[in-house]
């Protein structure tokens, strides 16, 4: 077998001449010129990088395959791409630390729940879903609120337990805090909630609540009722209700191996409230969820949920079904953006970073719902090969820079039909589909 020869070139090359799709997309959405009137930590120098474009830098990183701060580097070399985006340089790793490092709590509170509001503000949807949920990210070191807590992949290793919030709708992350690895399920999530709902989506109407176990309790019952808002939240199957569910009969069939039934219980000072259990036989649904109750009942796992919705049976459970596609948004953000690896030693400066990674999610799910249409629901991952991934350098024509972009002919006309859309999309978003 012959192998070509080889020879080098001076010529500069980017693998990632698709990206100049997401600069001209970011022109359009007016992002960066309101990072300019958030209280963005500035440079010490006037030879420092401003803010909009650290953080530009930052997202540009994660988009192109980044899942730490030093992969980050990888594009300072990269000029064409530098032209694309209208830099003269990318910052290093030590300006991103620096840059991050520079958030204490107070900015965080002040800069991040402003920022998605407005982001959210330019989306064309409402009557919203909301679904809150909780996550683990392993960490590897000591850094400042990485505990040993429940962590069911790493048993015994420090970890982060994150709370966050999508909007169903959109795909998108409404809210998100870093919290210690050893905080309680529940912990701090009343206030996540109120950051989420007074803040953030202020100005939009939401239509139903879904969460899972780890936001039962009274307290948070009692809040959401207090704010009007229609809820399904998952149960602990606490002994008081366990018990309660062994004396229930009169099951609903829904389909084959799964059953359905409601019951009014109430907690001690609480007050009753409807409950929906759902029953599935494991010999017909092995792989089910839920949790074995009963020693007479070996076959069969049980789910639970407290609902004030006064729908019929499987409608309550279908409705609280479509909340899985969060997890989807989840491991997402951990395999292809880098959520569990962007870290330091600070905790304020990690959940800075943390959340600037949301904004980057989300600004990638809005280009992928109105540029790529058909292809909305499509990993990072698969739109880096789809049409990111491209070899492209510049030239000059007529006095004038050219990019050129490495595209077969036949998939050249679908290239240009993804320019002219994105140069004929402005705010507000429509979601005509939501």
């Amino acid at each position: 077998m012959v192998n070509l020869p080889i020879e080098y070139s001076d010529k500069q090359v980017t693998p990632f001449g698709g990206m100049s799709l997401m600069k001209r997309f970011i022109d359009q959405t007016g992002i960066r010129e309101y990072m300019s009137e958030l209280d963005l930590p500035e440079p010490g120098s006037n030879r420092g990088y401003s803010p909009e474009h650290i953080i530009e830098s930052f997202w540009l990183g994660i988009w192109t395959g980044a899942s730490r701060y030093i992969h980050c580097d990888w594009l300072r070399y990269d000029k064409t791409l530098h032209s694309i985006f209208g830099w003269d340089q990318m910052p290093s790793q030590s300006t991103y630390s620096r840059f991050f490092g520079k958030f204490s709590q107070a900015r965080n509170t002040e800069v991040f729940p402003k920022w998605q509001h407005w982001f959210l503000d330019q989306l064309g949807v409402d009557n919203l879903t909301i679904d809150f949920d909780s996550t683990v990210i392993t960490r590897y070191g000591d850094q400042q609120g990485s505990a040993k807590g429940y962590n069911p992949n790493k048993k015994g290793r420090n970890s982060h337990h994150p709370l966050m919030a999508f909007v169903s709708q959109t795909r998108m992350v409404a809210n998100a805090w870093l919290r210690p690895g050893n905080t309680a399920d529940s912990s701090s999530c009343k206030e996540f909630m109120e950051e989420t709902f007074n803040q953030v989506l202020k100005d939009k109407r939401i239509g139903l609540i879904r969460a899972d176990s780890g936001f039962y309790t009274q307290d948070l019952l009692e809040y959401l009722e207090s704010k009007r808002l229609n809820y399904i939240i998952a149960t602990r199957m606490y002994p008081n209700i366990k018990n309660t569910i062994g004396g229930l009969d009169n099951w609903v069939s829904l389909t084959k191996g799964i059953d359905l039934n409601d019951m009014v219980f109430n907690h001690i000072d609480g007050k009753p409230r409807r409950y929906i259990i759902v029953r599935k036989k494991i010999e017909d649904r092995p792989k089910a969820s839920g949790k074995l109750l009963f020693d007479d009942l070996p076959g069969y796992r049980f789910s639970c949920y407290v609902t004030n919705l006064d729908l019929p049976l499987d409608q309550i459970w279908n409705i609280y079904n479509t909340r899985a596609d969060c997890e989807n948004r989840i491991k997402e953000l951990k395999q292809d953006f880098g959520l569990d690896n962007f870290c330091l030693q600070d905790f304020w400066a990690t959940e800075a970073s943390f959340r600037c990674i949301m904004m980057a999610y989300n600004l990638m799910s809005l280009f992928r719902h109105f540029a790529l249409n058909h292809h909305n629901r499509a990993t990072l991952k698969t739109l880096k090969v789809y049409c990111f991934a491209l070899g492209a350098w510049q030239v000059k024509h007529a006095n004038k820079k050219v990019l050129k972009i490495a595209l077969p002919a036949k998939k050249r006309p679908w290239m240009d039909g993804l320019f002219s859309q994105i140069k004929n999309l402005n705010p507000p978003f429509v979601y005509s589909n939501a």
